[in-house]
């Protein structure tokens, strides 16, 4: 029963989850949810191509397969990232738009809301570890005091968790926001 290693996952996910939102700068990782359909499987973009940023404004899209080109511009066109590839048949340029004060607020929810996903994992974790001590006390193998004691515990290391989990969300939405 390691609770601290799965909250730990689960506050990692969401941050990669955050990494995904645009902040109005051009980061590779605005990709890594794209998934393209290659020779009859969808595959990672980051497995097909080089990702980079020549600047602050633009990602570059660098496949290792030249063929692959027009199946990489059909499935960033096809994303809910709202952004548009283009393509000079070598590699493809995707603008990153400045945002909107609008669009900006709009992303300050969504990364609340991934953030609201990724305490409900955390609560899950304890309400399970918590379950498993009551399942001991039950049993035997735990006094009330140990069991209040290893109660106490996993909701001090929810607690830790859930209040780093704000700070990312603290973070993200300062970058968010910052023009």
């Amino acid at each position: 029963m390691d609770l601290e290693a799965s909250m730990r996952k689960s506050v990692e996910a969401t941050q990669r989850t955050f990494n995904t939102i645009r902040t109005g700068r051009a980061n590779p990782s605005l990709l890594d949810k794209i998934v393209v359909e290659y020779y009859g499987a969808e595959t990672a973009l980051k497995s097909l191509a080089t990702i980079s940023t020549p600047d602050s404004q633009t990602i570059q899209i660098q496949p290792f397969d030249a063929s692959s080109i027009n199946l990489i511009e059909k499935a960033i066109g096809m994303s809910d990232l709202g952004l548009t590839p283009n393509n000079d048949g070598r590699a493809i340029r995707i603008n990153i738009p400045p945002l909107t004060e609008d669009r900006r607020k709009e992303l300050c929810k969504l990364a609340a809301k991934y953030a609201e996903e990724g305490k409900v994992a955390l609560r899950n974790i304890r309400r399970d570890g918590i379950d498993k001590i009551k399942k001991l006390e039950k049993e035997g193998d735990y006094s009330e005091d140990q069991s209040r004691d290893a109660q106490e515990k996993v909701q001090k290391l929810t607690d830790r968790f859930i209040s780093e989990l704000e700070k990312h969300l603290a973070d993200k939405e300062t970058d968010i926001l910052k023009v």
